[in-house]
């Protein structure tokens, strides 16, 4: 049985990848960091009893920002893959936390490798990394794109881009790249844009908010569907040699269209709920992401299969549950009015 360590794994994508090596019969472990309160919900549903007979996901205590925890769980865990998704991944933020953010994305990676290294084992290596990293190159943007960050978080990630290549160069290491570009679902944390907008106007729907705040609407993006982009992640540690890929739609929307198609969908008038708030906008901006995936479909076979409107609604119809449910519980609380 194959044993797989993820960072991250309580985020969006880990929850997702744990989900998904489960169905494909690995042990599963996973990195999380203690807290005053639980922050596992998005794997509750998959989490057993440690001690249960036939449980195959497993959860550490640890940091990235502590190497001693990091060189331990490498060294007894012995995981034939490690899929390092944890970061500081909110954009906007790393302005206001850089260094924090420096720290996790940046030299987490260079720890987790330097624990593989010395551990001197056959460990395959998966870094997430993020379309920001082109910041302001011309798209589309594909493997041959020069970096151009235009933030603290952006910057993280091309180091931990490039320390992960020379960790494959100098100590011939399995070290892959997975530049992927945004990809979302019902999972995505309410603080980025997209879930935030569809939160945002279910409730509005049910009567339960009044407006959005909102930055910059003409920032243009390619979104994708957080699941598909799992599968890439695995594909590339399942290749024979380890290379650098884009996982990307090769599609691009502005904000202002992915509001415009939630609030259609929901049959509102965006224009009468969204409100622009500067605060909300980056000290500097990512005008355009769109991805040019050519390489991973050539090499590995992947393509993207939910398209814009679908990825939309299905984002819509899951917080249209928690709308209607959150409506429900406040009649009761108030005697049923």
């Amino acid at each position: 049985m194959k044993k797989a360590f993820i960072t991250g794994i309580t985020g969006q994508d880990g929850s997702y990848l744990a989900e998904f090596l489960l169905g494909k019969g690995y042990e599963v472990h996973g990195l999380i960091r203690r807290s005053s309160s639980f922050n596992t919900s998005r794997i509750d549903h998959i989490y057993q009893d440690p001690h249960g007979k036939g449980t195959r996901i497993f959860l550490h205590y640890g940091d990235l920002s502590d190497a001693s925890s990091v060189n331990q769980l490498i060294k007894t865990i012995k995981p034939d893959e490690v899929y390092n998704l944890g970061a500081q991944s909110h954009v906007r933020v790393s302005f206001d936390i850089p260094e924090y953010s420096t720290d996790i994305n940046a030299l987490g990676t260079l720890r987790i490798l330097d624990a593989i290294r010395e551990v001197g084992s056959k460990t395959k290596f998966y870094q997430a990394s993020s379309s920001e990293i082109f910041g302001s190159a011309k798209s589309p943007q594909s493997e041959q794109t020069p970096f151009l960050p235009r933030s603290p978080y952006a910057a993280s990630k091309v180091y931990s881009y490039w320390i992960t290549v020379n960790y494959r160069e100098a100590y011939n290491l399995f070290t892959c790249n997975g530049i992927l570009f945004n990809h979302e679902s019902p999972r995505r944390g309410e603080t980025f844009v997209t879930r935030k907008i569809t939160r945002a106007a279910t409730r509005i729907k049910q009567g339960l908010q009044e407006s959005l705040f909102l930055g910059n609407l003409d920032a243009k993006r390619d979104w994708g569907y957080a699941p598909e982009y799992i599968e890439a992640m695995w594909m590339m540690l399942q290749h024979q040699t380890p290379d650098d890929y884009v996982v990307a739609t090769g599609e691009m929307h502005t904000v202002r269209e992915f509001v415009q198609e939630v609030f259609e969908y929901l049959g509102l008038d965006w224009k009468k709920y969204v409100k622009i708030d500067k605060r909300y906008f980056r000290p500097t901006e990512v005008d355009a992401l769109k991805g040019d995936y050519s390489k991973i479909r050539k090499v590995l076979g992947w393509k993207p299969k939910t398209a814009f409107k679908e990825l939309v609604r299905i984002m819509v119809d899951a917080d249209m549950k928690l709308a209607k449910e959150e409506k429900a519980l406040r009649q009761v609380q108030n005697g049923g009015s």
